[in-house]
C-alpha cells in the first residue's frame, strides 16, 4: 500500500474547496459535480462515545470518539456504506498521536477521492479531526484537521510549582517535633509523618528552584543554647532529606520567601548571645545552597515577622517582610520590600494593619499575599496587594492564634496551619482562597503544634 499523511492531504477533485459554515451547519452534496455546500444540521451535533484505548476501532456514523493512544497505535475502520452528510469526529484525547497515530481502513469507499488502497494516518499530538461523506466520487473529506492549542494557561515562571504544600516541625506537646504533613493540591492535609530531619521549632522554610524547599535554623529544644543554623531540602515530589550542616549562624524566629522566580531568602531572627533583632541574610540558590552571612545594612534587622512573595507579573519575582519585633517593647510597624535580586529595602514606616509579632504568611493568587494572625492572640488577616503594599485589618475569620505557618497550594491559594490559642496548641487549619479570602477552621488532622514552618512544592 501507498502511504498519505492524513493531515497532509488535500481536498482533490475539480479544483472545489471545502469553505467555512457556521455553528450548526454540515457540509453536504446533491452529488457528483456540485460543489459542496453547508446546510443547517436538523437536530445536528454527535453522540460522543467514551474513551477509545484499544488498537482498534470500528467506527460509526453521528459519532465522535476520543482516541488515547498513550499505549498504543489504534486502527479504525470506517464504515462500508455511508450516506451524504455522515459525519464522524475525532479527537486526540491525551495528546499523544504523534508517539502513536490513528491510521484508517476506509473500507471500500473513498477518502478524498482516493480509493482504499492507501493507508491513512493521523500522526499529529492534540490532533481533532471532523470527517464528511460527501458522494461517491470524493467519499470521506475532512471538513476539521488541525491541532488545536491548550487553552488552559500555563502558570508562568515561578507558579509552575507551589501545586502542594507541606508543614514540618513545632513544638508540643512536651518537644520539639519532627513531624511533617503535606498539603494536596486540593488543600487536603495528610496524616504526620515523622522521623526525617532533626526535631524544632521557631523555624521557617520558602521554595527554591520553583519546585522545591528549604528548612533552615530554629530551636531544637528547651535549653537556650541549642540553636541551630541547620537545613533541609525539600524535593519536588515533597520529600524531606536529612540534615544538612549549617552554613548561616545558628538562630530562631527569622523570616523567609522566596524571591527572583527561584531563590529563597532568610532574614533577621534571634541569637545567641546576642541581639535579638539580627540583621543578617542568607540567600538560598535555585539549586537549594544557603550562602554564608551577608548584612542588610539598609533594613532594621528584627525577629518575629511574616514574609511571603508577591508581583504584580506573576513571576514571584519580589517578596515582603512586615510587622514583627525589634529591641523596642512594642511589636514594628514597619515592612521591607525584597528585590528580585534578594536585595532589601530601607523600613517601609507605618503600614496599615495591627502590629503584631508571631504572625504567618503566604501568597495567594498568583500575584499577591496575605498576613494572618498574630500575638494577642488574633485573628486578623492583611492582604497585600500585588505592589507589596499591605491592606488594613479583616477580622472574625477563624481560631484566634499566634505561632501558626502557612504555605501556598494549588498555584493560587494558601492555607494558615496549626498554632497556640494561648491557651492550647491547636491543629485546625484556615484555607485561602485565589482571591484572599480566608475560609473557617477545619478540624485538625496532623498532631496540634505551634511554631512549624511551611513551604510549598511541586
Amino acid at each position: 500500500m501507498s502511504g498519505i499523511v492524513g493531515s497532509k492531504l488535500n481536498i482533490r477533485g475539480s479544483g472545489r474547496i471545502a469553505k467555512l459554515g457556521t455553528d450548526g451547519q454540515v457540509l453536504t452534496s446533491s452529488g457528483a459535480g456540485v460543489s459542496a455546500v453547508y446546510e443547517d444540521a436538523a437536530g445536528g451535533g454527535l453522540d460522543w462515545q467514551s474513551v477509545t484505548t484499544g488498537s482498534t476501532l470500528t467506527a460509526v456514523a453521528g459519532n465522535g470518539y476520543p482516541i488515547n493512544t498513550t499505549s498504543n497505535a489504534c486502527a479504525i475502520t470506517l464504515p462500508a456504506s455511508a450516506s451524504v452528510g455522515d459525519q464522524i469526529m475525532f479527537t486526540d484525547y491525551a495528546g499523544t498521536w504523534g508517539t502513536n497515530s490513528i491510521t484508517f481502513d476506509i473500507n471500500g469507499l473513498k477518502y478524498q477521492g482516493q480509493d482504499d488502497t492507501y493507508t491513512l494516518e493521523y500522526d499529529t499530538d492534540d490532533q481533532v479531526l471532523r470527517i464528511v461523506y460527501i458522494d461517491t466520487t470524493e467519499g470521506w473529506m475532512p471538513i476539521f484537521d488541525q491541532a488545536v492549542t491548550d487553552d488552559v494557561p500555563s502558570p508562568p515562571l515561578g507558579d509552575s510549582c507551589n501545586d502542594e504544600g507541606i508543614i514540618f516541625g513545632g513544638s508540643g506537646p512536651g518537644a520539639s517535633r519532627d513531624t511533617s504533613n503535606k498539603i494536596s493540591n486540593t488543600g487536603v492535609v495528610a496524616s504526620d509523618v515523622t522521623g526525617v530531619g532533626t526535631a524544632r521549632h521557631y523555624f521557617q522554610g520558602c521554595e527554591y528552584g520553583e519546585d522545591k524547599g528549604i528548612f533552615g535554623g530554629g530551636f531544637v529544644d528547651g535549653n537556650p543554647s541549642s540553636y541551630t543554623g541547620i537545613t533541609n531540602l525539600v524535593g519536588s515530589d515533597g520529600v524531606i532529606a536529612s540534615d544538612t550542616a549549617a552554613v548561616m549562624t545558628a538562630r530562631r524566629s527569622f523570616m523567609a520567601a522566596t524571591y527572583g522566580g527561584d531563590k529563597g531568602i532568610f532574614y533577621g531572627g534571634r541569637v545567641i548571645g546576642g541581639t535579638d533583632h539580627y540583621d543578617i541574610k542568607n540567600l538560598v540558590s535555585n539549586v537549594g545552597v544557603v550562602a554564608s552571612d551577608a548584612t542588610a545594612a539598609s533594613a532594621s534587622g528584627k525577629r518575629e515577622g511574616a514574609a511571603c512573595e508577591f508581583d504584580a507579573a506573576k513571576n514571584k519575582d519580589t517578596a515582603i517582610m512586615a510587622y514583627g519585633r525589634t529591641d523596642a517593647a512594642a511589636p514594628a510597624s514597619t515592612s521591607n520590600l525584597i528585590s528580585n535580586l534578594g536585595v532589601i529595602s530601607a523600613d517601609v514606616t507605618s503600614i496599615s494593619g495591627t502590629a503584631r509579632t508571631e504572625s504567618s504568611a503566604c501568597s495567594y493568587g498568583g500575584d499577591s499575599g496575605i498576613i494572618g494572625y498574630g500575638t494577642g492572640p488574633i485573628n486578623t488577616t492583611n492582604l497585600i496587594t500585588n505592589t507589596g503594599v499591605v491592606g488594613a485589618d479583616v477580622t472574625g475569620v477563624g481560631t484566634a492564634r499566634l505561632s501558626s505557618t502557612a504555605c501556598e497550594w494549588g498555584y493560587t491559594k494558601g492555607i494558615f496551619c496549626m498554632g497556640d490559642a494561648g491557651s492550647g496548641y491547636l491543629g485546625m487549619t484556615n484555607l485561602v482562597s485565589d482571591t484572599g479570602v480566608v475560609a473557617t477552621d477545619v478540624d485538625a488532622v496532623g498532631t496540634a503544634r505551634s511554631y512549624p514552618a511551611g513551604c510549598s512544592f511541586n
